[in-house]
């Protein structure tokens, strides 16, 4: 495994991060625990949750994911090995329409969280998607209707830094990240804690993938100059960069099968531009999966790659990716289907 430190917490992370967003939906508690074991013994030390989990989202599920996790903790007595991520989710039937980011939401938000996940504290604390109408969650462009929203009916940005530096004070979190932001979104936080002499995020959780490199765009500057370091989600694009849904392929099982939803990485572009990825891999003899996971483990602003799994065989195979180097030939290749289709799945 390689890692990458964390100066903010003098932490080795892993640089393949354990995803976890199926579990309690297209995985058992026991197929969770199989999970762990197994990415620990990788040598995977960096995993990722959330209160609103699993996905989708469910109101008789949530919270499920961490529960699991919490049992794991209980049985191995291993919480110290783990550096692990959860978030505050905006969502109207989490904590009885608790949406907002202020001190109060937050505090009932984290009291949750401990209890589901058996421990007294969280390494990276994120807020899972902005309280504003934004451009996140497929929207690539910023709207009118977004421009019009007030952010004086929102919390503003330092009631939540404050929040948060309060609850690293406590001990209950040791550091805060955002997720599903942007460039906007974090140098206006960045701003707001260095203004006021405040703990500022650390990190930022954005889908990244060879279907969606938006992030190159305006975020990867501020990762670099700023040191918030990109956790990137969905770098397989919920599987159809592993190539099984080609040719209208079905899969029984499988996550694009049984959620119709989904449907952010399935337009014709998408699955133009993954059949031409799927030829690169092909004529180097690579697995696809591992290819387009070794493009988002070789970006120098990836702190982490979060993968996920609903068998431990896809697991394994996907935390091998950190061993696979991409030549010079194949980046060019991947380059050029990028320019002719670039980023179908924002």
């Amino acid at each position: 495994m390689q890692y990458q430190t964390l100066p903010q917490l003098n932490e080795k992370v892993s640089k393949i991060c354990l995803g976890t967003m199926t579990w309690g939906q297209q995985n058992s508690e026991s197929d969770a625990h199989a999970q762990m074991d197994m990415a620990l013994n990788a040598g995977v030390n960096f995993w990722d949750t959330a209160e609103m989990y699993p996905s989708p989202p469910d109101k008789d599920k949530q919270g499920d994911t961490e529960r699991f996790m919490g049992t794991w903790f209980n049985k191995t007595k291993q919480r110290n090995k783990v550096i692990l991520a959860s978030k505050i989710s905006p969502m109207n039937f989490l904590r009885d329409g608790q949406t907002r980011f202020n001190a109060a939401h937050i505090s009932s938000a984290i009291d949750s969280n401990l209890e589901r996940l058996q421990t007294d504290y969280i390494d990276i604390y994120q807020l899972h998607w902005p309280e504003r109408q934004t451009n996140y969650f497929s929207q690539l462009g910023y709207t009118e209707e977004m421009a019009a929203q007030s952010l004086d009916d929102l919390t503003p940005f330092l009631d939540t830094i404050q929040a948060l530096n309060d609850e690293i004070k406590k001990g209950r979190i040791r550091a805060y990240g955002l997720s599903n932001d942007t460039a906007w979104g974090l140098m206006r936080y960045l701003w707001e804690a260095e203004k006021n002499g405040l703990i500022a995020p650390i990190t930022v959780q954005n889908p990244y993938s060879l279907l969606n490199r938006v992030y190159e765009v305006g975020m990867a500057e501020i990762a670099h100059r700023e040191n918030v370091g990109l956790l990137a989600y969905s770098p397989l694009g919920f599987g159809v960069l592993s190539g099984k849904y080609l040719d209208g392929k079905r899969p029984t099982g499988a996550r694009l099968t049984m959620y119709d939803r989904f449907a952010r990485y399935t337009n014709e572009e998408a699955l133009s531009a993954t059949a031409k990825y799927a030829k690169i891999a092909a004529d180097a003899g690579l697995d696809m999966a591992q290819m387009a996971l070794a493009f988002v483990n070789s970006r120098s602003f990836v702190t982490s790659n979060i993968i996920g799994a609903t068998t431990t065989e896809q697991l394994q195979s996907n935390i091998d990716s950190i061993n696979l180097t991409l030549s010079a030939d194949i980046l060019a290749a991947i380059e050029a289907v990028h320019t002719q289709h670039p980023n179908p799945s924002p």
